[in-house]
């Protein structure tokens, strides 16, 4: 049986109509009484595994689950053993440095030497800044990353950004783009070579959707 990994948060409502198109249902997820983490198709063609997004990536590059979907920014973050197929053209959002709306600075390049950048995305900072050849101090949070420079922590954020409402709210502006963020359709890579349980079908028809709506 097919076994999907699916995204919590804000993927997992357009990850579930791509899939109800190809005829798996998995919106029993979308049910806020509903408590399982594993729920079978009605098919009973797949089942589904409801996880973190930061997690969708190590259930399908450890087999668990042969597909998933998940950002962009996490497998930028990541960088996990599986194979990137497909973009579904939808979770538009950026991973962009910001600053305070009073700071001097207007560009990366701008930002003072071994000055501090506070940000989740600790990889892709770190590699930003390195290509820049502009020496900082990522610094690691996991809550609101906003409060880095607002409390004098951080001269800037690296964060994903979508409509930056949340910037714009807590005084912050965008200064640089690093890259843009979708959805992405990912496999285990030896489950597609082996085709199991028909991986390449499914995938080929989530492509032919994400085609159509082009």
């Amino acid at each position: 049986m097919l076994t999907v990994a699916l995204p919590k948060g804000e993927l997992l409502k357009n990850s579930i109509c791509i899939l109800q198109a190809v005829g798996l249902d998995f919106s029993a997820f979308l049910d806020s009484s509903n408590r399982q983490l594993q729920i079978s198709d009605s098919s009973g063609q797949a089942k589904g595994l409801l996880v973190r997004a930061q997690d969708v990536p190590v259930y399908v590059e450890y087999g668990q689950a042969q597909l998933g979907i998940v950002g962009y920014d996490v497998l930028r973050e990541k960088k996990p053993q599986v194979a990137h197929l497909v973009d579904l053209e939808f979770g538009h959002c950026r991973m962009s440095v910001a600053v305070k709306q009073s700071s001097p600075y207007r560009s990366a390049l701008e930002l003072p030497p071994h000055g501090r950048v506070a940000s989740k995305y600790v990889n892709c900072a770190r590699e930003y800044f390195h290509n820049l050849d502009l020496p900082v101090e990522i610094v690691p949070l996991y809550g609101s990353v906003e409060l880095g420079p607002i409390t004098g922590m951080s001269e800037a954020i690296v964060d994903l950004v979508s409509t930056g409402r949340t910037l714009r709210e807590n005084g912050l502006v965008e200064i640089e783009t690093l890259y843009e963020s979708t959805a992405r359709l990912i496999v285990h890579p030896l489950s597609y070579r082996l085709n199991t349980d028909n991986l390449l079908g499914w995938v080929e028809q989530l492509r032919s959707k994400v085609l159509s709506r082009v």
